[in-house]
């Protein structure tokens, strides 16, 4: 299918979304609209269908297959398409070939040069384990299939390698779904200025999130509980989560696509890295002008973790810059580092920006006074707070059941148990508030130390391919990835909300872009 197809197609399937999660369409219709984009994914080339698929990831919702099945989404079913399409070209035959007969000669080799892979393959094989001991096992199984059914597309990404003319559509193709979701969360903010908090939760937990996520979600959300809000007393403000199910993914989305907006906006600033001065003095696009507002998105997620993880981000750039001049990385690149780092402060500044927001009267109530925000900021350091201390008690249980299950843990997908609770509320948020912990309860302290070997090698590929890269859509998307990564790597010490899986497929996009910069080709 010609690539004419790809923009319109693409347009139809997000007016569609939108007709149908404000209620104008019958959700009975995402069927067959699912029927159509699996005809386009069986047509399109495998690189347009990437490119499609990344753009829709915020976009794509559940499918009403039946009154008590109405949750499995249109991705789960796009992402098999894709990867099998991608496994029968001639292209990937004669990659693998090349590489199976690799690996029976030079296994090692074969190691070394794709320890990603190897990584990977290690995790799920230790989840299957786990599962030996597991209460609910076809809940971890589910969980299991879950993960692999999003790792495909990076797969599809990753290998055989890939041109840098598709690489570079792909990284600036992810600046729009990152428009749409910032967008929303605008949309988000302006409507608690015209409805109250019953009217809100009608529009978004019965209406949208209903349309979007299934019937089950919506009684969660509705019923059960959710994040969407932030308590002080008799005071309560919207914390913005756009397209999500929560206000946690909802940043770490915007963290992780926001090196791409970097990759296209600043191409002619970063033209001028000789002198750091001159970088600061040249104007990028105009579109620049999104990474303000997706910033303030951040901060109006009323996330804390986020909040706290760009505190963080200082000391972690200030030691990235020390280690660049003590193995004499090139001022060029020194400079470039310096240069996306000061986006840093606009962060920071725009907590001026958000402090009226959060202060001003949301949901038709005025508040009683105007210092709900410092309260947040304050409550991060206060292990008294409710929130804090429910952490740090699911902390302790949580290194109580790892010195109790250190070998395969409790079953992935089976946190709930350590807290003595159903499995079914692991749908509901019941996990460790931190990924590392969480990996431990559920699959094991060997299944830790690989994940932690995993972060490790991905944290040295990004370093790798910004120093060894010389053009500036490389240099920005890989500086910025390498401020942005490790934010939610610190993030992810008190929530697992990279699980969502929104935030997961553009996580498993990234990687594989990361991953396969080392090889792309003319």
């Amino acid at each position: 299918m010609n690539k004419k197809f790809l923009n319109p197609f693409f347009a139809f399937h997000l007016i569609f979304v939108a007709l149908i999660l404000i209620g104008e369409l019958p959700r009975e219709l995402v069927f067959y609209e699912t029927g159509l984009l699996i005809l386009y994914f069986l047509f399109a080339s495998v690189e347009d269908g990437l490119i499609f698929f990344v753009r829709s990831i915020p976009i794509f919702i559940a499918i009403p297959l039946t009154a008590n099945y109405d949750n499995l989404n249109q991705w789960r079913i796009l992402a098999i398409i894709l990867f099998c399409k991608w496994l029968f070209t001639r292209e990937t035959w004669h990659y693998f070939s090349a590489w199976l007969i690799l690996l029976f000669r030079k296994p090692w080799a074969v190691i070394k040069e794709h320890p990603w892979a190897v990584l990977f393959k290690i995790l799920v094989i230790l989840g299957l384990l786990s599962l030996w001991q597991a209460p609910d096992k076809i809940e971890g199984l589910k969980r299991i299939i879950y993960f692999i059914n999003a790792g495909l597309v990076g797969i599809v990404i990753a290998y055989p390698p890939k041109n840098r003319t598709f690489i570079n559509r792909l990284i600036k193709n992810i600046t729009i779904p990152i428009i749409i979701v910032t967008l929303v969360g605008v949309v988000q903010v302006v409507l608690t200025y015209f409805v109250d908090i019953y009217q809100f939760m009608r529009i978004w937990g019965e209406g949208i999130q209903m349309r979007e996520f299934g019937a089950m979600w919506s009684y969660i959300a509705v019923n059960v509980g959710n994040t969407w809000l932030a308590y002080f007393g008799d005071q309560l403000s919207l914390r913005v989560f756009s397209l999500f199910p929560d206000s946690h993914s909802f940043p770490i989305f915007l963290l992780l696509g926001l090196p791409a907006f970097f990759a296209w906006t600043l191409a002619k600033p970063l033209g001028k890295a000789a002198k750091l001065r001159d970088m600061l003095f040249t104007r990028g696009k105009v579109a620049v002008l999104w990474i303000p507002l997706i910033f303030l998105m951040m901060i109006l997620s009323g996330t804390r973790g986020i909040w706290a993880g760009g505190i963080a981000m200082i000391f972690w750039i200030i030691l990235v810059l020390i280690y660049m001049r003590y193995v004499k990385v090139g001022r060029e690149h020194i400079n470039i580092f310096k240069y996306l780092s000061y986006y840093l402060v606009i962060f920071f500044m725009l907590f001026a920006v958000a402090y009226p927001i959060f202060s001003s009267p949301q949901f038709l109530v005025s508040k009683g006074n105007s210092l709900l925000l410092q309260q947040r900021f304050k409550s991060l350091l206060d292990f008294g707070e409710t929130s804090n201390s429910q952490r740090i008690e699911i902390w302790k249980k949580s290194l109580v059941s790892i010195a109790s299950h250190p070998i395969l843990g409790v079953g992935i997908g089976n946190f709930p148990v350590v807290l003595d609770q159903n499995i079914q509320l692991s749908k509901a948020g019941s996990s460790a508030h931190n990924i590392y912990l969480q990996v431990a309860s559920e699959m094991g302290i060997p299944a830790l130390l690989t994940f932690l070997f995993l972060i490790w090698l991905v944290l040295k590929q990004i370093y790798n391919r910004f120093v060894e890269s010389h053009e500036p859509i490389y240099q920005a998307y890989f500086g910025g990835l390498l401020i942005t990564f490790p934010w939610v790597l610190v993030y992810l010490m008190t929530d697992v909300a990279i699980f969502d899986e929104r935030a997961l497929l553009l996580c498993v996009a990234t990687l594989a872009i990361t991953a396969t910069s080392s090889h792309v080709h003319g």
